[in-house]
């Protein structure tokens, strides 16, 4: 059987000049330490919140005048300082 002739490709060549303008990335430094602080703290404070409303939340008269509210309280505060941990470098 005889031997199929071997071709030669054309080398492949880059397009001359790139069109795309390079964009400038600001660098952010890393958060401040009172950012952290604030988010650890409200993520806490909506913790202890619940906790508190489960142990003495009968005990305490404004607390006990929110009711149920007290789970949307403590899980507000829980989930804005979560969302804070979006901006945190």
């Amino acid at each position: 059987m005889p031997k199929s002739k071997v071709r030669k490709k054309s080398v492949y060549t880059a397009p001359a000049g790139d069109r795309r303008t390079p964009v400038k990335v600001r660098g952010g430094g890393p958060s401040h330490p009172i950012y952290i602080t604030v988010m650890l703290g409200v993520m806490i404070i909506g913790l202890a919140w619940l906790v508190v409303n489960y142990i003495a939340g009968q005990q305490i008269p404004f607390m006990n005048d929110l009711g149920n509210w007290n789970f949307a309280i403590g899980f507000a505060l829980m989930i804005g300082g979560l969302l804070m941990t979006m901006k945190w470098r």
